[in-house]
């Protein structure tokens, strides 16, 4: 894909954005890691990982699995197994609304996940209900087949790819201008004569 997040952090994206923030609690396992790419969507529920077995058999280089686990807070649909073969499909990284096992294994492997934990009781392959590329809900927001996924140390956003590099462009400004006002600050300016915030009301300001 043409577009580049690879230097885009979703915590300047939450400077300007207030939508496509997944709920904090699907951080990442791996510490530093950040992926983007366009989603690949599996609606798996229940103890049935069938469906995810089939999206990884057919996932694309580049793109972001992210799983609905559809309420469920049981049991772990990624490990080991299913890191290994996102890996040689070439998928940048997995978002799950749910539980993942094998944390060490995942580790050693240095495959991105994003999940809420951890659970020692697994899917099984029931060859039940699932779907693949259709819309769903993780995280609390909706994500349809194609958005494009930036997941890092802070999060998880969900862009829309018809303005994702229009917010790519105004976050890479924003990181750009950060260590001037870093630099500021350290010699002796206050964060309000940088930032020059509305004054509160009620409130006189001290320098117009």
């Amino acid at each position: 894909m043409s577009l580049d997040l690879s230097d885009i952090e979703t915590a300047t994206l939450g400077h300007f954005l207030e939508q496509g923030f997944m709920a904090q609690v699907i951080q990442g396992v791996i510490p530093g890691a950040r992926v983007f790419g366009p989603a690949l969507t599996v609606r798996l529920p229940g103890s049935d990982g069938t469906a995810l077995v089939h999206a990884l058999s057919i996932a694309e280089p580049g793109q972001v699995i992210v799983v609905d686990r559809c309420g469920d807070v049981r049991h772990a649909c990624w490990g080991a197994v299913t890191s290994a073969a996102a890996i040689a499909r070439g998928v940048a990284g997995v978002i799950i609304d749910g539980y993942m096992t094998d944390q060490a294994a995942i580790l050693a492997a240095g495959f991105p996940v994003w999940c809420r934990g951890r659970s020692p009781l697994t899917t099984k392959i029931r060859g039940g209900g699932g779907e693949i590329g259709c819309p769903i809900t993780c995280g609390s927001v909706r994500v349809e087949q194609g958005d494009i996924v930036l997941a890092d140390e802070s999060g998880v956003v969900v862009l829309d790819p018809a303005t994702a590099a229009e917010h790519a462009e105004r976050a890479r400004a924003m990181q750009a201008a950060e260590p001037e006002t870093i630099r500021r600050l350290q010699a002796g300016e206050t964060l309000a004569e940088i930032t020059r915030p509305p004054s509160l009301p009620g409130r006189v300001p001290r320098h117009p």
